[in-house]
């Protein structure tokens, strides 16, 4: 099956470059290129792609109003990467479900490991239409995943080590992780899901859907409206808990 995609950038340069790296993967089929957000939401529309790239400061509707208008839609939307020379744009574009982030001038390496989380990101909704019996026992095919005690991140052209122990919190932002490191936070290309499955479920607890929080930096939990409860780590930093209070505590090894 082809990865029916199209480029949405105002930049004739940027438009050429993807251009000239999708020619030698075969399993993508380019079929428009836009230059500018009205022009892309409409070949959207009318062409129905499975990924986009897009520029995201564009003259007239930029990248972010066009997501917008497309979650608008009824149907499935798009795999979204965005391609933008600018980083500070980074979290928002985590937070409307990018797949992906381009920082122009991207490397061929970096445009590769963009279309591998595509390719993943495709199979995995070919997956979900499996009949349910064959997803159930995809389920329960055992997996064995190494524990890790420390996850790379890049700081400019640096890239840091972290160590999972001095971690305090970990949010989902689309498929992307913030840890928070003290006063420092790092982003990192991930799935909470993922990332969790690597940790040391002794070191780390699932409080919600978004967030994972380092049991030594609990220091208590607070009872909110509506039999919610807050979660207040040692840095003072307050995460609402949606899982049940009871397992937590269990958990926890609390009495």
């Amino acid at each position: 099956m082809n990865i029916r995609t199209i480029i949405v950038d105002d930049e004739p340069l940027a438009r050429e470059r993807i251009q000239t790296l999708l020619k030698s993967e075969q399993d993508f089929e380019l079929v428009a290129q836009c230059v500018n957000g009205a022009d892309g939401l409409e070949q959207i529309r009318r062409l129905q792609p499975d990924l986009v790239f897009l520029d995201i400061q564009m003259p007239g509707m930029d990248g972010f109003e066009l997501v917008k208008e497309l979650g608008r839609e009824k149907g499935p939307s798009p795999l979204v990467i965005f391609v933008t020379a600018y980083d500070q744009h980074a979290i928002k574009a985590f937070e409307v479900h990018a797949l992906d982030y381009l920082l122009k001038p991207f490397k061929q390496t970096r445009f590769l490991e963009t279309l591998a989380r595509v390719r993943q990101q495709v199979a995995e909704r070919q997956t979900t239409r499996l009949p349910p019996q064959w997803l159930a026992l995809l389920e329960q095919a055992p997996t064995q995943r190494e524990r890790i005690s420390r996850i790379a991140v890049r700081v400019g052209d640096r890239t840091l080590f972290v160590k999972t122990s001095e971690i305090d919190s970990i949010e989902a932002a689309g498929n992307y992780v913030v840890l928070q490191v003290g006063k420092e936070n790092h982003v990192v290309r991930e799935t909470l899901t993922a990332l969790e499955a690597s940790l040391d479920p002794h070191q780390f607890i699932r409080i919600s859907r978004s967030a994972l929080v380092n049991i030594d930096q609990i220091k208590e939990l607070q009872p909110m409206f509506k039999g919610d409860h807050a979660v207040i780590l040692r840095n003072g930093k307050q995460l609402t808990m949606t899982r049940g209070l009871r397992e937590v505590q269990e958990l926890l090894k609390f009495s």
